[in-house]
C-alpha cells in the first residue's frame, strides 16, 4: 500500500532533484516603488524576512505581520542595520485565529495608508494534529483560512490602491507539495482522519484554487488587483522542524547540497510582487520565477468553487464576499 507519507516524499524527492539540476533565476533590477506600501506575513524570519528586505530595497513602506513581537523587533533592527532608510513596522498578527485577523486588519485601516502589495508567506508544515481557536484543523486553519480571510478583508484597499498602469498584487506561497492534494470536502478539517501530509498537500492545493478563483472574480469586476501564487523552493528554514528525520541530520549538510537559502526562496516571492514584467499578469502558479503548470486538480473549476464556498460557508461574516 502506497501511504500518504511515501507519496510526499516521492513528490518531494523530485521536486528537490528538479531544483538541483535548474539554474536559480531572480529579480534583475528592483524597481523604485517609494510611497507603496506592502505587507508580508511571517515577515519576521527566514523567507518571509528575506522578502521584506527585497521590498525595502524597492524603497517600499512594509508592515511585518506576525505573531511574535520579540523576533520581528529584533529582525526591524537587524534589517535597519543593514539597510539604514529601511521604512519597516512590525504589526501583530496571528493566521489561526479569526479575531486577530479582524482585530489586525482594523487596526491596519485606521492607518491610513493604501496598499500595494500583499505576500502571505507565514504558513506551517507537518504539525501533530491541533485545532485553531475557532475549531479548524491547524494546517488548514494556519496556510489557507487565515490568508482567505485576511486577503478578502484588505481587497477593497488593494482595489483602491491599484492603477491601470500598476495593479496592486496579491502574491501568496504555497508549495510543489500540492501536486498529490486533494480537497477533502467531506472532511476538510480532518476530524476523521489526519495525516499531516495530506492535510499540508489540501492546504497547498487550497491556496492555488483560491488564487485562481479569486483572479477569475477580480477579472469580472475588471479590478486593477492581480493575484498570483508560487512554490518557493525547498528551502533551508525551521518549517522543517516537524521532519524528524531531518531534524536528526546536520541541517548544513542537507542545506548545502540540496537547499535554498532563506534569500533565494524569497527571490520567488520578490519577482512575482515586483517585476515590472508581470504587470497585468494574473492567475498563474510560479516556480523559480516562470509560470508553471499547476496539478491537473487545481484547474478544475468545480474545486476552486467548491473550495471557495466551503471557506465562505465556515466563516459567516464573509458570505458577502
Amino acid at each position: 500500500m502506497v501511504t500518504p507519507l511515501l507519496v510526499n516524499y516521492i513528490n518531494g524527492a523530485k521536486i528537490l532533484l528538479k531544483q538541483v539540476l535548474s539554474g536559480h533565476n531572480s529579480l534583475e533590477v528592483i524597481p523604485d516603488l517609494e510611497g507603496q506600501v506592502a505587507i508580508v506575513t511571517g515577515g519576521n524570519k527566514g523567507i518571509g524576512l528575506e522578502t521584506v528586505k527585497g521590498l525595502c530595497k524597492a524603497q517600499m513602506t512594509v508592515i511585518i505581520a506576525c505573531r511574535d513581537a520579540e523576533t520581528a523587533q529584533k529582525a526591524i533592527k537587524e534589517l535597519k542595520e543593514e539597510l539604514p532608510q529601511a521604512k519597516v513596522e512590525y504589526m501583530e498578527l496571528d493566521l489561526g485565529s479569526l479575531g486577530s485577523i479582524r482585530t489586525f486588519v482594523t487596526n491596519f485601516k485606521k492607518k491610513g495608508l493604501p496598499l500595494h502589495v500583499l505576500v502571505n508567506n507565514a504558513g506551517i508544515m507537518f504539525p501533530p494534529y491541533e485545532t485553531t481557536e475557532d475549531g479548524f484543523e491547524l494546517q488548514f486553519g494556519v496556510n489557507h483560512i487565515g490568508p482567505f480571510t485576511l486577503t478578502n478583508l484588505l481587497l477593497e484597499d488593494l482595489i483602491k490602491s491599484g492603477s491601470p498602469e500598476r495593479r496592486s498584487r496579491i502574491v501568496t506561497v504555497s508549495s510543489a507539495a500540492h501536486v498529490p492534494g486533494t480537497m477533502n470536502f467531506e472532511d476538510l478539517q480532518s476530524k476523521n482522519y489526519y495525516s499531516p501530509y495530506l492535510a499540508y498537500s489540501q492546504s497547498k492545493l487550497a491556496n492555488i484554487l483560491f488564487t485562481y478563483e479569486l483572479q477569475r472574480r477580480l477579472n469580472e469586476r475588471n479590478s486593477p488587483v492581480t493575484a498570483n501564487v508560487l512554490h518557493p523552493g525547498v528551502v533551508n528554514t525551521d518549517l522543517f522542524h516537524h521532519i524528524h528525520w531531518i531534524v536528526r541530520i546536520p541541517q548544513n549538510v542537507l542545506a548545502y547540497f540540496l537547499f535554498q537559502t532563506p534569500k533565494q526562496g524569497a527571490d520567488n516571492s520578490l519577482y512575482v510582487a515586483l517585476s515590472h514584467e508581470l504587470e497585468g499578469m494574473a492567475g498563474i502558479y510560479f516556480v523559480n520565477c516562470q509560470p508553471t503548470q499547476s496539478s491537473d486538480e487545481s484547474y478544475r473549476e468545480d474545486v476552486q468553487k467548491g473550495s471557495g464556498k466551503s471557506v465562505v460557508n465556515s466563516l459567516a461574516f464573509l458570505n458577502n464576499f
